[in-house]
């Protein structure tokens, strides 16, 4: 069975042992959370994190979701909701250039930000949703507030940086309501605060502690909830993060690249950090390349050169040279450059402790996810998944097509209990398979 095949197998039966190999029920509301930044192994210590627990203990938890490249927020946040590779929904960076119209997309804050070109490479679930005449509520999610093929969900709650845990409960509070009293279908509440803290401390510092314990007392309050609204038998919750994090030391891991080249010879530089894109003058490309090709610690590719298993290549915004960071080491112009955050001085100069955006297969780059419910089975621990075969599990339980895409073909397809071992089995088999092909 090729590599190809297997995976598309593996696919489609990890999303049939997620669910009940029964038809979902379409009158059932869905509730979800993106956290961003959440790390797959965040969640470790259960015992002690009662919110995070019952939700396990009710649900589905997979041992990682493996996020696509690059594994930053905006090409995941897309993946997540069109189960496309980014260089398919084009939404290939945090920070994009079309050299075309010299327009930039700069993490969704300017204005240029919201133009159809950055968004209107793929259909979102919420603007599928709001198509078939369902209704959606979004609070706080990148990309909600954008008219995308002339669409906007029902209600938008515009993203802020890193909203508030009063901002998070107040938004679960009103999304069971909506879904209770169906004036929404599906809700949707995006959460920064882990990802700031993992970025401004690192994934293994006191603070990530505090964060995560106080979104665990939120998931308590949420749990409660849907208890004394009398909504467990009517709500699918799932939880999932973009991407991980992992530690971050400038001192030691930072590539300067005005070391290297003559900075007055790129039209254009994109982003920091593990992945930066370079648009070279046409005359000096193959000596910028040449030279970059000798740093240490990075690797340098031409567009056509980038490797096919990133799925990023064909990316309309894709830059004409890529440069990607071993794990750890951060690419700047110089460390004047480095993206300092304001730590409570007049002027932004506090240290980033931790990153991403590094290789996709790279363990600290991975996410969690989790959903219960009554289309999900109980207590059940789950193989790894993908960051696109999410759409799928979410359109299952929305009882709607899922539109073309990456992730598990053929995911809305019902599976008979007589045949429910069996596919298990074969599972576990292609599993192993796969895994003594794979390079990792």
């Amino acid at each position: 069975m090729s590599s190809i095949m297997t995976r598309a197998v593996l696919n489609i039966l990890a999303a049939f042992i997620l669910l009940l190999s029964r038809c979902c029920d379409a009158n059932r509301k869905l509730l979800v959370f993106l956290i961003d930044g959440f790390r797959y192994d965040y969640m470790d210590d259960l015992q002690n994190l009662a919110g995070f627990r019952e939700i396990v203990e009710n649900g589905v938890k997979v041992d990682y979701i493996t996020p696509d490249f690059p594994s930053l927020s905006y090409p995941n946040y897309y993946s997540l909701m069109t189960g496309r590779y980014c260089e398919v929904h084009q939404m290939t960076g945090n920070y994009m250039w079309d050299k075309d119209t010299m327009k930039e997309f700069l993490i969704g804050t300017n204005s240029d930000s919201r133009l159809p070109m950055w968004w209107d490479g793929s259909e979102p679930l919420w603007v599928t949703m709001q198509k078939l005449g369902k209704r959606v509520y979004m609070y706080y999610w990148p990309g909600c507030e954008v008219t995308i093929l002339g669409v906007r969900p029902t209600f938008c709650e515009e993203y802020v940086y890193n909203p508030s845990e009063k901002n998070l409960t107040d938004s679960m509070e009103s999304a069971l309501n909506v879904l209770k009293s169906n004036k929404a279908d599906m809700a949707g509440i995006y959460y920064e605060k882990i990802d700031v803290e993992g970025h401004h401390f690192g994934p293994r510092s006191p603070e990530i502690q505090r964060a995560i314990r106080s979104l665990d007392q939120a998931f308590q309050i949420l749990n409660q909830k849907i208890k004394e609204k009398n909504m467990r038998d009517d709500i699918n919750v799932v939880l999932f993060s973009d991407h991980g994090m992992t530690d971050l030391k400038w001192m030691e891991k930072v590539i300067e690249l005005d070391k290297y080249i003559d900075m007055s010879h790129i039209i254009k530089m994109m982003d920091r950090g593990p992945v930066v894109s370079l648009w070279p003058k046409q005359d000096k490309f193959e000596e910028i390349y040449q030279n970059l090709s000798t740093v240490d610690n990075m690797n340098v590719y031409k567009k056509q050169e980038i490797p096919d298993r990133f799925h990023y290549k064909n990316g309309r915004f894709v830059s004409t040279l890529t440069l990607i960071a071993e794990p750890g080491w951060f690419i700047t112009e110089n460390k004047a450059k480095l993206p300092f955050w304001n730590n409570g001085t007049e002027e932004a100069g506090g240290w980033q402790h931790g990153w991403h955006g590094y290789d996709n297969e790279f363990m600290d780059m991975r996410g969690f996810f989790l959903a219960q419910g009554p289309d999900f089975k109980m207590n059940f621990r789950a193989g790894p998944i993908r960051t696109v075969d999410v759409y799928n599990v979410l359109c299952k339980t929305l009882g709607i097509e899922p539109l073309p895409n990456n992730g598990s073909i053929g995911v809305w397809m019902y599976v008979r209990i007589g045949q429910y071992m069996a596919e298990i089995q074969l599972f576990e088999n292609l599993e192993s398979e796969g895994a003594k092909k794979s390079k990792y």
